[in-house]
């Protein structure tokens, strides 16, 4: 079989390359290209040379074919427009599981497949398997076995032709396995540290690179206290459970007169809820947390300590179009509960939840209230290790 690498210049695409080889694959080495601004990184240059370098050098000692393929204007286009966008709609994208569907799974997987490849690998940890069912197959995605780096949250946009062309050498090892294979069959990248923050562009001081495009603007940061009337308010008796989902995935929407002025920040679109750094607000026992940001009226609410009433929610809302479903099949009947265990952040362990949908879209109930739901992060949902589905939190 003829398998296209996404080699990345990292341990985990080699080791992956290196794996499909053993088996006896025709590998082709292809790299990515999605960035040329060294700007905003903070290395001293640009990362894409010294990955590239690498992933040619990894090419070399396996004895394959190695290419590099520009899609920086189509990555700007897609990822990093996008991002500025949402942000100043007051959003937290996520760029990583754009970047695998628009990107690695599309334009790359075409690219792949113009040069006769069967499939693409890539050094995700995850799994995909597949079955028969009534004459069709279906694919199954699923967390890797290193439950400390599984990445299936990264890929939950994938659709099942995307699958169906997908292989993850590395899904059924942990990290220290791939390290020690890497060592063992010489590889330089055995030793390199991962890649840290937006995918293909490096490590980034994150208001400096937005502030590209979003231009800073002084606003208020406005303390929210425990004690405040909506958090004490008696949770309604409703008609239909859709008016309760409705009720308990709604937000509070602060003003200003219901708390204290206690700072200024540059920009309300440069901060997301749940964060605790870059606020620059002393005078508290415990660190200050982001509650909500209103790019509006350009002011951040923000409330002290991890428990504050103001950081948790008992459900989300997705709506009809920003709904994905790995598995089709599994989709519930309208308002049938589905017991399914949700992540709504890349990192959080799975909570445990009902899935409830509706014409508009899907209700998510957790079990215990979760901290910092966060606009614009996408919500998967698994049933033991295998992924769904996922949607952008509204």
């Amino acid at each position: 079989m003829r398998v296209v690498v996404g080699l990345s210049g990292g341990v985990d695409s080699s080791v992956a390359a290196y794996l499909l080889q053993q088996e006896g694959h025709e590998v082709i080495g292809l790299f990515m290209r999605n960035w040329n601004d060294a700007e905003f990184t903070l290395e001293d240059e640009c990362p894409w040379i010294e990955d590239s370098n690498d992933a040619l050098l990894i090419a070399q000692k396996l004895g394959i074919p190695y290419q590099v393929i520009d899609l920086s204007d189509i990555y700007k286009e897609r990822i990093v427009d996008y991002m500025f966008h949402e942000y100043e709609q007051g959003r937290t994208p996520n760029p990583d599981v754009l970047c695998n569907r628009e990107i690695k799974f599309d334009v790359f997987l075409q690219a792949a497949l113009s040069l006769g490849a069967d499939k693409v690998a890539t050094g995700h940890y995850a799994r995909v398997s597949s079955f028969k069912q009534e004459g069709k197959t279906i694919y199954r995605l699923l967390a890797g076995i290193d439950k400390n780096k599984d990445q299936s949250y990264f890929l939950c946009q994938l659709n099942q032709y995307q699958l169906s062309k997908s292989l993850f050498p590395i899904g059924d090892l942990t990290k220290p396995e791939v390290r020690k294979i890497a060592k063992e069959s010489g590889l330089i990248t055995a030793d390199k540290k991962d890649s840290q923050g937006l995918c293909f562009i490096g490590k980034v001081s994150l208001p400096d690179f937005l502030q590209q495009q979003l231009k800073p603007k002084k606003g208020r940061i406005v303390e929210i206290f425990p004690d405040f009337q909506e958090y004490k308010k008696e949770t309604p008796v409703f008609d239909t459970l859709k008016d309760e989902l409705k009720y308990l995935s709604t937000s509070i929407t602060y003003k200003e007169k219901d708390g204290k002025i206690i700072g200024e920040h540059q920009g309300a679109h440069y901060f997301t809820i749940g964060q605790r750094k870059g606020l620059g607000v002393g005078g508290h026992v415990e660190p200050c947390f982001i509650l909500d940001t209103d790019v509006q009226n350009n002011i951040i609410y923000v409330g002290e300590g991890k428990e504050h009433p103001g950081l948790f929610k008992k459900a989300l809302f997705i709506k009809k179009e920003e709904v994905h479903w790995v598995r089709e099949d599994l989709k519930p009947e309208l308002e049938k509960p589905l017991e399914v265990q949700v992540r709504i952040r890349y990192r959080q362990a799975l909570q445990k939840a009902t899935l409830y949908l509706f014409e508009e879209g899907v209700f998510i109930r957790f079990r215990e209230p979760q901290s910092a739901v966060t606009r614009g992060q996408f919500a998967t949902w698994y049933i033991e290790d295998e992924l769904l589905g996922s949607g952008v939190i509204s």
